[in-house]
């Protein structure tokens, strides 16, 4: 894989490595289909760990943020999130990840959003 350089001394992944052409390597998660899982930007904030979503199948829902991204990221309005639409009501879904600044620049650069 080009751009990906391991650590001579503990096996893991170089944060440090760069890309032929000088950019930082980003590594970045993609929805699941199989999963149901789609994009959405973060639109409104609505208090109680709620927040409005605009989905990419054009729909605009009212996101949940689950627990385990509660305690360690916070979610801010114009972020780009993963999202499970719920299954009884398509007006809801759950928030399951969130995009950085960098990950976001990518999935634009390669047409994924």
């Amino acid at each position: 894989m080009a751009g990906y350089h391991k650590r001579v001394d503990t096996g893991e992944a170089d944060p440090n490595a760069l890309n032929p052409d000088g950019t930082p390597v980003c590594r970045v998660r993609l929805p699941k289909k199989w999963n149901n899982e789609q994009f959405a930007r973060a639109e409104t904030m609505m208090g109680a760990n709620h927040i409005r979503v605009q989905c990419i199948d054009g729909v605009s829902r009212m996101g949940r943020i689950k627990g385990k991204i509660k305690k360690r990221q916070w979610i801010r309005e114009g972020d780009t999130v993963i999202i499970v639409p719920w299954s009884i009501q398509d007006d809801k879904c759950d928030i399951i990840y969130r995009y950085l600044k960098p990950q976001t620049d990518w999935l634009r650069k390669n047409r994924y959003i």
